[in-house]
């Protein structure tokens, strides 16, 4: 009898498998308390918005804050912090807002704007060195429902990308962040518009950013 020696080469490929897939922007309960259940122990998720995607983590979570900051380079002594709320009544929990403000952002929200607020003593340290915070309300229910179900906002930043494709297909997002990041939801294919960021610390309202979304 002859034998046959057979060598199987295994190679290990690391590829992130905590992908949620969410179709039409519309999440369901449970698929959204597995991203709430990262924030909470302070891991960061990368979730679709209605621009680019964005690299979040809890708001009110200073160590994740901290973690996020490292990933993305940033310094919150010099850069703008954004948090995502779920709807007018918790940004005006966590930002202060004036009448004229208020009405701005009701008339263009949910929609891909970011607006630059004084911030107000609910959010942690990192946010009050700038004492201004940038709220966002975007016209993404799947973003919103995060914010909402976790009962306070989520910090959020846009992904780094090389190429447009690296912002669009999640397969290469999840590649580009594959060991930073703890979950990924999938929603429709990303987008490579940044919101367009206003200014409304002043009297009158600012663009300072050109971006997706024009100001109502």
């Amino acid at each position: 009898m002859d034998y046959f020696c057979i060598n199987i080469i295994i190679i290990d490929v690391a590829v992130m498998k905590n992908i949620i897939k969410v179709w039409n922007d519309n999440p369901t309960e449970d698929q959204i308390d597995n991203v709430i259940k990262v924030l909470k122990d302070g891991g960061l998720a990368i979730i679709p918005t209605d621009t680019l995607y964005g690299l979040v983590c809890d708001a009110l979570n200073s160590k994740a804050i901290e973690k996020l900051c490292r990933v993305k380079g940033l310094n919150p002594d010099k850069n703008n912090l954004s948090i995502i709320c779920s709807d007018l009544s918790m940004a005006s929990s966590y930002s202060k807002i004036n009448n004229e403000a208020f009405r701005i952002i009701k008339e263009n929200t949910p929609g891909p704007f970011t607006f630059l607020l004084k911030s107000s003593s609910q959010l942690p340290k990192a946010f009050k060195g700038r004492k201004t915070v940038g709220i966002r309300i975007p016209d993404c229910l799947t973003a919103r429902m995060v914010a909402e179900q976790l009962g306070n906002p989520i910090m959020t930043t846009s992904i780094d990308f090389e190429t447009d494709d690296f912002a669009r297909n999640v397969e290469l997002i999840s590649e580009n962040y594959d060991g930073v990041v703890d979950v990924i939801i999938e929603g429709e294919e990303g987008m490579t518009e940044y919101s367009t960021i206003v200014d409304l610390t002043t009297d009158e309202p600012t663009i300072i950013r050109e971006g997706k979304g024009e100001l109502q």
